[in-house]
């Protein structure tokens, strides 16, 4: 079942082509890679599945639901990691997620357990009483992904979500995801520039270049095409620098 789907979706800003024609599907329970440079197309095509800005052309959809007409439904299924995460400075971690769990409408029962549960989770239940406004990049990238956990979105867009972070917190926040995934039947789509990441965990990988999706597909499909090897001849970085060069 496909739960992302777009469509010949294009955004067009004062005459400059953002994303150029986009076709691509994330299936249920997929961690799906969406990988390209700055200014490939990536967060445009994210805020257009949000509903945080509509297509010049095209369709997207999420459950179903057209983002830019039903923003509140989608909005109420998933969860959006952005880059750089915007807290209210004078609260601490647990009051923080508490706001979220409010905002969510999560029965009360369920609140507390999460809270402690996604905090443990990120490694900061120690840390849960100091201001967010005293917390490094790091550990409010930490709290970013307690409020993932929190709310258990059925689909999940996560925009760099380790960034900042130590190789411990790295790897634990990876195979907490890949849990996410395969207990919850949680959707994700990972955009990230750490491939090593990306190639670990991914089911599959669509590739941005200058606003048109170039490769979609499971890994070791994209070596063969591309590479001409076998699945344990290639890394995903020398697959994408195939592609980038040759476009």
């Amino acid at each position: 079942m496909a739960i992302i789907e777009t469509e010949d979706l294009t955004k067009v800003y004062k005459g400059r082509v953002a994303v150029d024609g986009l076709s691509f599907s994330v299936q249920e329970g997929e961690i799906f890679g969406f990988l390209g440079p700055n200014g490939a197309g990536k967060t445009t095509t994210l805020l257009m599945l949000l509903g945080l800005t509509e297509p010049t052309r095209g369709k997207a959809r999420v459950f179903g639901l057209d983002p830019a007409r039903e923003p509140i439904r989608v909005k109420s299924m998933i969860a959006y990691l952005q880059e750089n995460m915007g807290f209210y400075r004078d609260l601490d971690a647990r009051q923080t997620l508490g706001y979220i769990a409010e905002l969510n409408r999560l029965p009360q029962d369920l609140t507390e357990t999460r809270i402690e549960r996604a905090l443990k989770s990120v490694g900061l239940d120690k840390e849960a009483e100091k201001k967010v406004g005293d917390y490094s990049r790091g550990m409010r990238q930490r709290l970013g992904i307690a409020e993932v956990l929190v709310k258990e979105p059925k689909v999940a867009f996560l925009d760099e979500p380790t960034l900042g972070l130590d190789p411990d917190t790295t790897n634990r926040i990876m195979e907490l995801i890949e849990s996410l995934c395969r207990d919850k039947n949680m959707t994700v789509l990972l955009s990230s520039h750490l491939l090593y990441q990306v190639q670990k965990i991914c089911h599959r990988v669509g590739i941005m270049i200058g606003g048109r999706m170039v490769a979609q597909g499971p890994m070791a499909q994209l070596a063969a095409d591309k590479l001409g090897v076998g699945k344990e001849q290639y890394t995903l970085e020398e697959i994408y620098m195939k592609y980038f060069q040759e476009a």
